[in-house]
Parts: C-alpha cells; sequence; structure tokens
C-alpha cells in the first residue's frame, strides 16, 4: 500500500485539485456555490490525477524516460515495487472509476441532456489525455504537447467547466483566471521537464525544455509565470470592487523565488523541492484569488 500510495504521488494533488476550486470559487461569488457538485468534482479530479500519475509511471518505464539517469523521486514500475502488469490493471480500474464518478457529476448538476452529452465527452477526453500523456504508441507527452493539455485541462476546462455546472451560463471574462490558472499548472509541469532534461534528451522524450534548450526554457518559465499573474490583474481590474480582490498578489514573491530558483539552479537535485513549492503557490494563489473574489461581492 505504501508503494501504491507513493506511486499515487500525493503532492501533485493540490495543484489538481487548483482549478476546481477556482471555479468554485467564481461560483460562490455569483451566488451558485453547491457542495455536492464541488465534492463530486473534487473526487472526479482527484481519480483523474491519480489515473495520470500511475500512467505516468506506467508509460516513462516502458518508454525509457524513468531510468538511473533520471533524477527526483524514483517511480513505482521503474523501481520494481509494482510490476508492469499490476500498474496497468491500477490504469484501467482507475479509467472506470474516473468515469463512473464523472457521471454521477453530471446527473447530479446536469438536466439538459445536450449538456450532459457535451461534459460526457469532456469526461471522456480527460481520462483519454490522462492516459496517453506517457503511454500507448505515440505518447502526446513526448512531442512536447504535455504544455497545451496542461493549459486546456487544469486551465479552461477544469476552471471554466467547474463554472458551468454551477451557474449553467458563460461569459468571456471568465476566462482569465481560467487562463491564469492553467499558466501557474503548466510551470509546475516546466519545472519538472527543466529538471528531467538530461534524461529526456537520452530517452528521447522532446518536451518543452528539451525542444528549446535550458535557457529558452527558462525564459518560458517566466512567461508563464508572468502571464498567470497579468491575466488576473487584468480580470481584477475589469470587475473591481474592493481592495480584497487584490489579495491573491501575495503569491508573488513565492513566483519570483521560484522563477529565480529555476535560472539559478542548475542541479536536479537541487530543483526538484520547487515542484512542490510551485504547486503550493499555485494553490495559494487560487485561495487568495477566490477569496478575495468571494469577500468582494
Amino acid at each position: 500500500m505504501k508503494h501504491w500510495i507513493e506511486a499515487a504521488r500525493p503532492r501533485t494533488l493540490p495543484l489538481a485539485l487548483a482549478s476546481i476550486g477556482m471555479g468554485s470559487f467564481l461560483a460562490a461569488g455569483q451566488g451558485a456555490f453547491s457542495w455536492d457538485i464541488f465534492v463530486l468534482c473534487s473526487l472526479t479530479t482527484i481519480l483523474l490525477q491519480v489515473l495520470s500519475n500511475f500512467a505516468n509511471d506506467y508509460g516513462d518505464s516502458i518508454h525509457g524516460a524513468d531510468s538511473q539517469d533520471r533524477e527526483g523521486p524514483s517511480r513505482a514500475v521503474q523501481s520494481g515495487v509494482i510490476t508492469s502488469t499490476g500498474m496497468r490493471n491500477a490504469v484501467i480500474l482507475f479509467s472506470i472509476l474516473s468515469l463512473v464518478c464523472g457521471l454521477s457529476l453530471l446527473y447530479v448538476s446536469l438536466s439538459n441532456w445536450n449538456e450532459f452529452l457535451g461534459f460526457l465527452g469532456l469526461g471522456v477526453l480527460s481520462i483519454i489525455a490522462a492516459i496517453t500523456y506517457t503511454a500507448g504508441k505515440k505518447p502526446y507527452g513526448y512531442a512536447g504537447l504535455g504544455d497545451i493539455s496542461v493549459i486546456i485541462f487544469f486551465g479552461l476546462v477544469g476552471v471554466l467547466g467547474t463554472l458551468y455546472l454551477y451557474t449553467k451560463s458563460f461569459d468571456w471574462v471568465y476566462v482569465l483566471p481560467a487562463i491564469s490558472s492553467g499558466l501557474f499548472a503548466t510551470g509546475v509541469l516546466n519545472v519538472n521537464n527543466i529538471r528531467d532534461i538530461e534524461s529526456d534528451i537520452k530517452a528521447g522524450k522532446k518536451s518543452v525544455p528539451v525542444r528549446l534548450g535550458r535557457e529558452a526554457a527558462v525564459w518560458y518559465h517566466k512567461f508563464l509565470l508572468n502571464g498567470g499573474m497579468i491575466c488576473a490583474v487584468v480580470f481584477t481590474m475589469l470587475d473591481f470592487r474592493s481592495g480584497w480582490q487584490l489579495m491573491f498578489l501575495v503569491t508573488l514573491p513565492l513566483l519570483r523565488k521560484n522563477e529565480k530558483a529555476v535560472r539559478t539552479l542548475t542541479k536536479p537535485s537541487e530543483l526538484d523541492p520547487y515542484l512542490k513549492q510551485m504547486a503550493m503557490t499555485s494553490l495559494l494563489f487560487m485561495l487568495t484569488f477566490g477569496a478575495g473574489y468571494v469577500l468582494s461581492r
């Protein structure tokens, strides 16, 4: 059980919940929050994140990205504590659990059949995206498309989809906080990929840092963090009501600290702690941004 818990990578779960939290806070600001939707959204997201982590462990071991050259926490299949067959079965199990929980969420939150089918399609795409990031014959993560997937699912789909389940409405202005969430989540992935750049090159995994080179990847990281903050500021200025809405600025020093670490630390072992630091900063950003939005209503 200890090995399965480690393979689930609990430290990634707060980041997965950040987009759900953001959408829920935006809904609460409109007086549309519902605990049953929040709980089912959170549970579905956790199951999808664990599914993604299991599939990533399985896929990287098969394709060779998890080897003795890789820094950071050891992976379950690569280290031999879980068999590849066992991990593949876990991927199947969590795919089913994610689908069942997602269907429960849609049953509770939607009454329109067309909306139900549309969100069901998004749910199936989320499961496919979670699995095929590093697993399968042509994993898109190995082609450097993981960043786009994170922006879509941890940003646009996660935030706007959650918000719609509460409110049954859509406003383009909420794309801004959704993009903020997506960019910060991509920042976590970018720290991971910069850390693993040498082992990914050997494994043929063409992540964005591998394609750009480390120096350009550092500038790309700066763009992600600054872009996320700018989107949040623009959204706040478009609908400014009180100083509470500026609470999220407390995360600015933490973002600067992460940016500096990525720029100056070259050893993978030194950079590894900043994965968690960036994930927790993203969660803190969601909490302060969302709380400020609700308090200003």
